[in-house]
């Protein structure tokens, strides 16, 4: 219990002092860690290239050398949704919910990582990763739910930390192995949710909404492998497991199983190829297993069903599993600047069915387009810096709202910007 409660106390003033996120771009999930990665869509299962490595593929850390790192993003989403062809309930009085809302309440974020890298012999590094591993904001302003007598501001904020010690060896010159433990930390909190209480879909509705802040904390583990195949083609191959959370007791009544909100576990493998002595390419495959998370992947249609949100089975968001497929390249102009850039694709994770409930978590981008670069400074120091746009991405609603609530269709809308900087020192 002892260990336990210095593990709380250790992420909770880990979070303290980040600065408070908000992003969505595959699903949940960031597009990549580390500013260098970033630039290049967020490969990096077979591409370690600064002290961030761990939190892509742990195994790639001791082909990095010594090294520390600290980097900030500035990540600016635009979310949006509408709904049309609602009936309202005229039996209890609520009118039409049709209407255009804006999520952008809260507009700006910033996403910081943290790494440290050292060799303790050739063949055996130790590090350490702080990052943010995933989140999700919407703040309406004039919330969708008003005619519903929902009161204004609606929305949700979740952010979630990992800090991840790692440890990674070489089996021998070309090939290695690499552990992370994550240590999580997560915060929640929902606004302006009343109505589902209202209309008595909740089985606790004093813990559905405008509770403050909640928090947990859990852990799970990452494992990689990195294999130099030839002098040209490295491959690399990842897995993390379901990160196991403590639940959100105040919002017990909004999260299946009285709560409780996993991470999901996802996978990946990669490949880089040094096709001449300046240029590089790399791809990498992921997948993000959203249909392991109750919370995350259960559907509103269990309502139908009779069950209650916060209950065993209850309704979630609907999730789908994403599988993201990352290009990106690189490029060393001379011996002071490389350039990246790198495109990343994926099928968004919500349905055109669970629309109406993922008007709070609108995380439908599928594309984004990266660049990047960094210096190489006269003391030997590195600055880097990345771009990320997340095209814009409408998901229209079929059957999305259930005719308890009027019927009618929730259309979301989502596209993303983010600027990023880096700087690292050599050890």
């Amino acid at each position: 219990m002892a260990l336990a409660a210095h593990l709380r106390t250790t992420l909770a003033v880990a979070a303290l002092l980040t600065p408070t996120l908000g992003f969505a771009t595959n699903g949940y999930f960031s597009h990549g860690y580390g500013i260098k990665s970033k630039g290049m869509a967020g490969v990096g299962i077979a591409l370690p290239v600064d002290a961030m490595a761990a939190a892509t593929n742990p195994a790639g850390i001791v082909f990095v050398g010594n090294s520390l790192q600290i980097g900030l993003d500035w990540f600016k989403p635009d979310r949006s949704a509408s709904i049309a062809g609602n009936g309202g309930v005229p039996a209890f009085g609520v009118p039409s919910l049709d209407g255009n809302y804006d999520g952008n309440g809260s507009s700006s974020f910033l996403i910081p990582d943290f790494g440290y890298n050292r060799l303790l012999r050739p063949d055996l590094a130790l590090g350490l990763v702080l990052y943010g591993n995933g989140g999700m904001n919407t703040t309406y302003d004039r919330s969708p739910f008003t005619s519903m007598g929902g009161p204004s501001p609606a929305g949700v904020n979740l952010t979630q930390l990992f800090i991840a010690p790692t440890v990674a060896y070489k089996l021998n010159p070309r090939h290695s192995i690499g552990l992370s433990v994550n240590l999580a930390y997560q915060q929640f909190s929902a606004d302006g949710l009343q109505p589902f209480g209202g209309f008595g879909l909740s089985s606790d509705q004093t813990k559905l909404t405008n509770n403050g802040v909640d928090s947990s904390s859990g852990w799970g583990v990452r494992v990689g492998w990195t294999g130099k195949i030839s002098d040209m083609i490295t491959l690399g191959a990842t897995y993390q497991s379901k990160t196991k959370m403590g639940k959100f007791d105040k919002y017990a009544g909004l999260f299946a199983d009285g709560g409780k909100f996993d991470i999901p576990a996802n996978y990946g493998v990669g490949v880089a190829a040094k096709l001449t002595p300046q240029l590089t390419v790399a791809a990498d495959v992921q997948k993000i297993e959203y249909s392991g998370i109750p919370a995350i992947a259960n559907s509103i249609g269990a309502l139908s069903a009779g069950r209650l949100l916060g209950q065993a089975g209850g309704p979630g968001f609907g999730w789908r599993d994403m599988t993201v497929f990352k290009l990106g390249v690189s490029f060393e102009m001379n011996s002071k600047l490389t350039l990246r850039a790198g495109y990343s694709h994926g099928r968004q994770p919500i349905p055109a069915g669970e629309t109406f409930f993922n008007i709070l978590a609108p995380g439908v981008i599928e594309d984004h387009l990266t660049l990047g670069a960094t210096w190489k400074l006269s003391n030997g120091h590195e600055l880097s810096v990345a771009y990320m746009h997340g095209f814009e991405k409408s998901v229209n609603g079929s059957n999305s709202i259930p005719p308890s609530f009027g019927g009618g269709e929730a259309n979301l809308r989502m596209s993303q910007n983010a600027i990023g900087i880096a700087y690292s020192i050599g050890m």
